[in-house]
C-alpha cells in the first residue's frame, strides 16, 4: 500500500508534516506491507505555487497512492479524494514517521474540512 502524507521538509521520516495539503512543498510516498515501512521517497510538490482546484489530489492519484495523510484539507480536496477511492485522514501532526505510527494505531482516520477552509469559502458546497 502507498501512503501520501504532505510535507514541510525533505528529511524523510523525520519531515514534518504539513497542516496545509494544497500548499506544502512536499509529499512523502510511503510503500508499506502491514505496517512495515518498505520505501520512503520525498516528491515535490508541483502546485506548491498555486493550483487549481483538483489538481493535487490528481496528483496525488497518479502516485498510486491508496492513503492521504495531512494536517488539514480543504472540503473540495476530500470530495476529490473520495471520487479517486483514496481514504483520507486529517490531524496529522509531528514527523512523516509519527504520522504513520498513529495511522497504523488507528488515531488518524476521516477528514473533516479544516477551519480556515471553511472561512474561506472552500467547504462543501452540496
Amino acid at each position: 500500500m502507498r501512503i501520501a502524507i504532505s510535507a514541510e521538509t525533505n528529511n524523510g521520516l523525520t519531515s514534518l508534516v504539513a497542516q496545509h495539503f494544497g500548499r506544502c512543498p512536499y509529499f512523502a510516498l510511503v510503500d508499506v506491507e502491514g505496517t512495515e515501512v518498505q520505501t520512503i521517497q520525498l516528491i515535490e510538490n508541483p502546485f506548491f505555487a498555486g493550483h487549481e482546484v483538483g489538481q493535487v489530489p490528481g496528483f496525488i492519484h497518479e502516485q498510486k497512492a491508496e492513503v492521504m495523510l495531512s494536517g488539514g484539507m480543504g472540503g473540495r480536496a476530500i470530495q476529490f479524494f473520495d471520487g479517486y477511492g483514496i481514504a483520507v485522514a486529517t490531524g496529522a501532526a509531528g514527523t512523516v514517521s509519527a504520522a504513520l505510527e498513529a495511522y497504523f494505531a488507528g488515531r488518524l482516520s476521516g477528514a473533516a474540512p479544516c477551519a480556515e477552509s471553511i472561512e474561506h469559502g472552500h467547504g462543501d458546497h452540496h
